[in-house]
């Protein structure tokens, strides 16, 4: 391997006026610590930069010091300019900001793309962007905390859960129920439905908590079917004795198992000596069984001899995670994995992308294992300090920065590190167990993590020409029926012998109004016949059952997508896309469109017109 070149750069502030600051073009000579370009360096200017490294011309807002922007944002970290550089007309800032603002925009996206690298806008339209819901300044956050499961190593969905769910048909063939014939469907579910134990139904419902679509056992049912039975009725997430909704992945496997077993249950062929058996019982016989296979162990000891068959490796993930740490982020793993299991885990997906000859345990400010989340985050438990290779602890009291614990809670992780709420980010991929806990009761700052989301804009861009065209389609049809209600309007209040809503309309004869609505009626009936299955269709990319993941019919969130928004300030499909950032990036939500917003459009219509 070729011996490394130290490159030294100094950014160029002595341009002339209206030119950028930021040079378009450049080059790094391979051998030399020189930066070149096409404007001249100011030699005062660039001996000042060298000294940077001591602190002299830059500094960090402290925790003391902070204050807050414009945005309601902290500015703890960010960085501030400590020398006098001169007037304006000397550092080429002459003029008004929104001017000189505009060229140094451009002049920053010119060397971006230069760089190869991706402008902030252009990263979030990716299917591996970060996507914000509440405005996050990442520079005011002081420690990152990760789950690890999903979050740190992302399983192979097909093997893991696929496993997990031999265990469990396997525990309930021992407990006597039926399960001959039966095989893993992973296209059976999706993240986010939710399972309604009193019914033996699984549904997807929209932001509101209405249900559009619903399946009984595996058969799908039909508009008029789902209407008929949840037509007054609502998703409540509250009332957790009925409603079990699907936060993560590992979900997957057991709703699998549940909703085939109720096709048994409705087959009959569950024996009368297992009890009186109806769905929610059910549910609670096939959870057992699940819980059965995690806490025997056989799984993660499978998993834990061939990690490669179950994880997909991620070269970029510990990249990520060590520019974080660098920059000064105290970095936390709080799994509720035990410590065997993690250690292995993490050995497999770490240790061979870290440099100079840096093992898991060096990201990490401290590491909680067995944490029992989410009580983790409600409750104090008693807390054990790892202190061997082979997993022996011994109880502790305060948890200190660089140890390994066993349980404990996150005020003891608060009080270790002496900083709280929202100067901590934490990061997972359970909406309830991970996101909604640390927000509710510390909040926290929150990411989550959700893979599916990459499948999902990719079926969305293979759907825009599908959706473009059945969104005209609705809107003709919109237009065509403003019409036909006119004309039914017209026609009812004439037999009243009362006058339309126009002159026009009132002077149509009998025979012309009445023929219009016949016309009318029939072009939206053949529409009709047209959007239905097109509607139908809406989605069926991501999955052919349940659509998209975060939508439920043509203009709705899904409640997945509503749980989202409230509960998560960032989400993102893998870990290893802040590695497309920077560990100062400041994240902006993006602006909320409202049902009155449409007033724009047509002010900007009287506008031209005018």
């Amino acid at each position: 391997m070729a011996a490394s070149t130290t490159t030294t750069i100094c950014v160029n502030v002595t341009l002339r006026r209206k030119k950028c600051l930021i040079p378009r073009y450049f080059s790094f000579c391979s051998n030399t610590n020189v930066f070149t370009t096409r404007h001249m360096v100011n030699l005062n200017t660039a001996s000042r930069c060298v000294a940077s490294s001591e602190g002299g011309v830059f500094s960090v807002t402290s925790p003391s010091q902070f204050d807050v922007d414009y945005l309601g944002q902290s500015t703890k970290g960010d960085l501030n300019l400590n020398l006098n550089l001169g007037t304006d007309e000397e550092v080429g800032l002459q003029g008004p900001i929104e001017e000189v603002a505009r060229m140094e925009a451009q002049g920053a996206e010119n060397l971006l793309n230069h760089l190869g690298i991706l402008d902030p806008l252009t990263a979030r339209h990716s299917p591996r962007g970060i996507f914000c819901t509440r405005t996050l300044n990442l520079r005011s956050i002081s420690a990152i905390g990760y789950d690890m499961d999903y979050t740190l190593m992302h399983y192979n969905v097909m093997a893991w859960e696929g496993r997990a769910y031999d265990y469990c048909m396997d525990n309930l063939k021992n407990m006597g129920f039926p399960v001959d014939g039966l095989a893993f469907d992973p296209e059976l579910v999706i993240r986010g439905l939710v399972i309604d134990k009193e019914k033996g139904n699984l549904v997807k419902a929209d932001r509101f908590g209405y249900i559009k679509r619903a399946m009984h056992g595996t058969r799908m049912l039909s508009t008029r079917e789902v209407s008929e039975m949840y037509g007054r009725e609502l998703v409540d997430l509250r009332k957790e004795s009925r409603w079990e909704f699907l936060n993560t992945l590992f979900s997957v496997s057991e709703a699998v198992a549940y909703m085939q077993m109720v096709d048994r249950l409705d087959e009959g062929v569950i024996a009368e000596d297992l009890g009186p058996l109806e769905y929610k019982g059910l549910y609670k016989a096939v959870g057992k069984a699940l819980f059965r296979a995690h806490v025997e162990g056989q799984l993660k000891s499978e998993i834990m001899s061939n990690p490669e068959l179950f994880v997909q490796p991620d070269p970029e993930l510990p990249l990520a995670l060590l520019d974080q740490k660098e920059a000064g982020k105290r970095l936390l793993l709080i799994t509720n994995s035990d410590y065997h299991y993690t250690d292995k885990m993490m050995q497999h997906s770490f240790n061979r992308f870290l440099p100079n000859n840096m093992i898991w345990r060096d990201l990490f400010d401290m590491v909680i294992v067995s944490a029992r989340k989410p009580e983790f985050f409600q409750m104090s438990h008693p807390m054990y300090e790892v202190v061997t290779g082979e997993g022996l602890m011994r109880p502790c009291f305060k948890a200190y920065p660089g140890g390994l614990y066993s349980g404990g809670s996150a005020q003891m992780v608060e009080n270790s590190l002496g900083i709280h709420g929202d100067e901590i980010l934490y990061v997972g991929d359970h909406i309830y167990t991970d996101v909604s806990q640390s927000k509710v009761h510390l909040r926290w700052r929150t990411a989550l993590i959700c893979r599916e989301l990459e499948q999902e804009y990719s079926a969305l861009i293979h759907n825009e020409s599908h959706r473009a065209k059945l969104v005209e389609l609705i809107n003709q049809k919109e237009v065509v029926g403003d019409l036909f209600n006119q004309l039914r309007l017209a026609l009812q209040r004439r037999t009243k012998g009362r006058p339309a809503q126009t002159l026009a309309a009132t002077r149509m004869d009998d025979k012309e109004l009445t023929e219009s609505i016949q016309k009318l009626l029939i072009v939206m009936q053949r529409l009709d016949e047209k959007i239905a299955p097109m509607l139908e269709e809406d989605g069926e990319h991501f999955n052919k059952r349940w659509g998209f993941l975060s939508r439920a019919g043509l203009w709705d969130k899904s409640h997945l997508m509503r749980q989202i928004e409230k509960y998560a300030d960032i989400y993102t499909s893998r870990v290893s896309n802040f590695l497309h950032y920077t560990p100062f990036m400041y994240f902006h939500a993006q602006e909320q469109s409202l049902a009155h917003d449409s007033y724009s459009f047509h002010r900007l219509g009287d506008d031209k017109n005018g």
